[in-house]
């Protein structure tokens, strides 16, 4: 069969990769990205079964789906679909609304070189007092949803800020620090909690929520023990134990 093709059809395709472009960067902020996908997945094999193969029972089953389908979205999604309209709605945000699909790929950058050693300088010396932290460093996916959970900060990292925080008498002691973009964004933040069997019994809550931030991101958690005094970070899921200095520089540098 011949079809046409005009600019019409091209102007239709651009708008709707826009539209699951800006979903896309949305829910990888809000780290829902796994549903997002799998959401997308299901409605593809939906249009090809139904559609393009024509299977009628199959794609009779995939409607029913699809309806109950569409009320189940809207309550998992809640949240997100608020906070997307709330974006688009906002008077402040409507002249700027394509500008932060643009920028945002380009806003978090990977901690300086210049900022690594107060990081460094600061959990060797906690580490020292036996002094527990947590520590996140921001890379590619946002963690915004995390700061809301704390206390925000938004200061430049510095080495007394950092120890401070982390005091013991400190009220921001037990939470995690949130470092984006070269600055310290938060504190007292609460993290997703790992229930991996794998993970050693000796490791406390600080280690499991340092490896559940690194399950649902690509941020760097990095533990000061409070019980050893050992440095540790999660890095992708995975548990880099007993750092000196020199390493944990390395880690973050990389």
């Amino acid at each position: 069969m011949f079809f046409t093709f005009g600019i019409k059809d091209a102007i239709d395709i651009l708008l709707v990769a826009m539209v699951l472009y800006y979903v896309y960067r949305f829910m990888r902020e809000t780290r829902t990205l796994n549903m997002f996908v799998g959401t997308l997945t299901f409605i593809v094999i939906w249009l090809f079964v139904s559609r393009v193969l024509e299977m009628k029972m199959m794609g009779a089953l995939f409607d029913k789906f699809v309806a109950v389908g569409a009320l189940a979205v809207l309550i998992i999604f809640q949240k997100e679909i608020r906070k997307f309209l709330f974006r688009m709605g906002e008077s402040r945000n409507r002249g700027s609304f394509i500008g932060w699909l643009v920028r945002k790929s380009n806003e978090n950058e990977e901690v300086s070189h210049a900022n690594t050693m107060p990081i460094v300088m600061a959990c060797i010396n906690m580490a020292r007092n036996k002094c527990g932290a947590l520590i996140v460093l921001e890379r590619n996916n946002p963690l915004n949803d995390i700061v809301e959970t704390g206390d925000k900060i938004d200061a430049a990292v510095n080495q007394r800020l950092i120890e401070n925080i982390f005091f013991k008498n400190s009220p921001l002691h037990d939470g995690a620090m949130i470092i984006s973009n070269n600055r310290i964004k938060a504190a007292g933040c609460i993290l997703p909690v790992s229930h991996n069997l794998d993970i050693p019994r000796e490791l406390g809550l600080r280690h499991r929520s340092a490896m559940g931030i690194s399950q649902h991101s690509d941020a760097i958690a990095i533990v000061v023990s409070e019980e050893t005094g050992r440095i540790s970070a999660a890095i992708n899921g995975n548990f880099r134990l007993r750092l000196s200095a020199e390493e944990l520089e390395k880690i973050i540098n990389s």
